[in-house]
């Protein structure tokens, strides 16, 4: 399931003209944006197909921006063994996941040297990511230790060897660095007591991987678990070692694809493009039956079968995903009345109503349901993911809504799960409190929105919601979601600079930056951190270097409270000016005129369309807010409307 990617459909049979279609069309710059490549892209695709988009890639950078709907990123790749079979494959899944990427490769077996040369061409690439592949033969992990102290000596030198990459690395990159856990020997030198004796390969492989999660807890590194799928589709079908003896290919090339997918896909994530929302179909989905049909009584759920048992599991996943955050919907052709009945009547149900954010049971065809959950919730209708058991629906959806993910699955319910989750939509690099109350967030701002559209008036409503915003120092406590909205932040963000939560962990240190996270709370929920401020102090002028909010609070007038903050701040050291930049790229463009609303004055426009901007301290007039500040820097003030 995993090795064949099933939660694919297979490739068109005219994938070679339809590609070349889209070629001609893209490069005449009349091709419009991701959503005509996802068609292709979002299948199962082989080796040479793969490689064929990589190429259709390269012609899209080469002429110009990225398409709407994908993210330019430049990724080097070094490590151990034969790494250029696996660059163009990486580069043709990223499309499928809305990622338009140029890897830079480093040469066999180089990895440390590359790293720690500061003219090397990967550091003089100009690199966001890196990828660090490693392999346990070239780590020196592939032979047993004598002993349990020796065993010790070799995993911390193999350890140390990848940290001296990463240090090597990180100067000459922006943004994250990915690690790869390393695959053990598949031979058991002790058999079942390989775990058990710490000389063993397999023991001295684990307790080096057990570093490396570790270490990427601490937000230095981005894991990319590539033992776990190893040891998923078999480590006998992973690992032939004539692929290595002949080419030192650190694994099978049949298991290329799905290696490239889980990379592509980890990037994705960090870079912002995990899918948000669980939309479900309702009727045998989340339960064998028709509920129109058969009643409450009637629909297969619940234990004592095994079809019963099968649409819980899948339930369960949904509840456990909503769990570290993931927003659920429904999307049922149904009558609303009864399509709820199981919700608040089934005693085995384990989903019920206040689980739902959106809950769309009509007879309007689904494609134009889903995007009326986006807008309700909204999120952009690449977040979400379509479950749904009927081919015909699913096939629908793919051909009106191509970015919204939609699996494939097979007859029997019981593997609906296993394909969920195999495919990754979810994929974390890390995990906040925040991610974990997401779905609370979004289900909350449902409520709000219906408020509004109650009340009528922007400012009665804004006044009705008893918001309180909050700014603080970046701190240890809040450094991982702040690094995490840096990283994945693309719509309201003026400069889209992205920082590694080392990068943050300094920024808070240095005293010539100030750096600050924003909360908004109101009467509906806690939203959690929606904003972060980085700026460079200078002698005479304070220059904001990153300013990124949440679209989910727009028009809540937070920007105007943070600027009210840095104002306060700047004049209390001195500072007779606040300079602002905005960088313009294919996604951001909402913030064009960010500081032209908040009363800057524009001082220059570069050809290739970045503003600055100037606002002087002394003539800054505060607004009154229908808000509270507790502002919790330096010198506490609070103010409200």
């Amino acid at each position: 399931m995993l090795k064949a990617m099933e939660w694919l459909p297979p490739p068109p049979t005219d994938f070679r003209e339809r590609l070349n279609t889209l070629r001609g069309e893209f490069l005449a710059r009349n091709g419009g944006g991701a959503e005509r490549i996802m068609p292709l892209a979002a299948t199962a695709l082989d080796e040479l197909q793969l490689s064929r988009m990589a190429d259709f890639a390269g012609e899209l950078l080469a002429h110009g921006p990225p398409p709407e709907g994908l993210l330019g990123a430049k990724v080097g790749l070094v490590g151990d063994g034969t790494l250029s079979l696996l660059s163009p494959a990486i580069v043709g899944s990223g499309l499928r996941h809305g990622l338009l990427l140029e890897i830079v490769e480093g040469g066999y077996n180089s990895a440390v040297q590359e790293a720690v040369d500061r003219s090397s061409a990967i550091h003089t690439a100009g690199l966001e990511m890196a990828v660090v592949a490693s392999d346990a033969r070239l780590l020196g992990l592939d032979q047993a230790a004598p002993s349990s102290e020796a065993a010790a000596a070799k995993i911390e030198e193999a350890f140390q060897r990848l940290r001296m990459i990463v240090d090597g690395l990180r100067p000459g990159v922006s943004s994250s660095i990915f690690v790869q856990t390393v695959v053990a020997p598949l031979e058991p030198l002790f058999g079942s007591f390989d775990r058990a004796e710490s000389g063993s390969p397999f023991s001295m492989v684990e307790a080096l991987n057990q570093r490396l999660a570790d270490w990427a807890a601490t937000g230095e590194i981005v894991l990319i678990d590539i033992a776990r799928l190893a040891s998923t589709v078999g480590l006998e079908a992973w690992d032939e070692p004539r692929h290595w003896h002949a080419s030192k290919l650190s694994f099978s090339p049949e298991m290329i694809c799905v290696y490239a997918d889980v990379v592509a896909r980890t990037i994705a994530s960090a870079r912002g493009k995990a899918r948000k929302c669980l939309v479900l179909d309702l009727d045998n989905t989340l339960w064998g039956g028709v509920i129109g049909d058969d009643g409450v009584d009637g629909i297969q759920l619940g234990q004592g079968s095994a079809t019963g048992e099968a649409f819980l599991a899948v339930q369960r996943i949904a509840l456990e995903l909503r769990a570290r955050g993931v927003i659920l919907a429904i999307c049922s052709k149904n009558d609303d009345e009864v399509a709820r009945l199981p919700f608040r009547e089934h005693p085995e149900m384990l989903l019920r109503e206040d689980h739902i954010a959106v809950f769309q049971a009509n007879w309007t065809d689904k494609a134009a349901n889903l995007r009326f959950i986006a807008e309700r919730l909204n999120i952009g209708i690449d977040s979400l993911v379509f479950l749904d058991d009927n081919p015909a629906e699913r096939m629908q959806v793919r051909l009106e809504l191509p970015m919204v993910a939609v699996p494939e699955l097979p007859d029997e319910p019981a593997f609906y799960p296993r394909i969920l989750a195999a495919a990754g939509y979810f994929e974390a690099v890390t995990v906040s409190r925040e991610d974990r109350e997401r779905a609370s967030y979004y289900q909350a701002n449902v409520s709000r929105a219906a408020s509004l559209r109650a009340s009528g008036d922007i400012d009665s409503y804004l006044a009705s919601l008893d918001m309180v915003c909050t700014i603080a120092p970046v701190d240890a406590v809040s450094r991982a979601r702040v690094s995490q909205l840096i990283n994945k932040s693309n719509q309201f963000n003026l400069t889209t600079r992205r920082y590694s939560e080392s990068e943050v962990a300094a920024a808070e240190r240095d005293h010539g930056r100030h750096a600050i996270q924003v909360r908004l709370a109101d009467r509906f929920g806690d939203n959690g951190i929606i904003s972060v401020v980085i700026v460079d102090k200078k002698r005479r002028s304070w220059e904001v270097d990153t300013w990124l909010m949440s679209c989910r609070v727009l028009g809540r007038r937070v920007e105007q409270a943070v600027l009210r903050h840095l104002v306060g701040a700047a004049r209390r050291e001195k500072a007779a000016a606040i300079i602002g930049r905005y960088i313009p790229t294919p996604r951001n463009g909402m913030v064009a005129d960010h500081y032209r609303k908040l009363g800057f004055t524009l001082e220059e426009t570069s050809p290739d369309g970045q503003t600055t901007w100037r606002l002087e301290t002394a003539s800054y007039t505060a607004p009154d807010l229908p808000l509270l500040v507790r502002d919790g820097t330096q010198q506490p003030e609070e103010a409200h409307a």
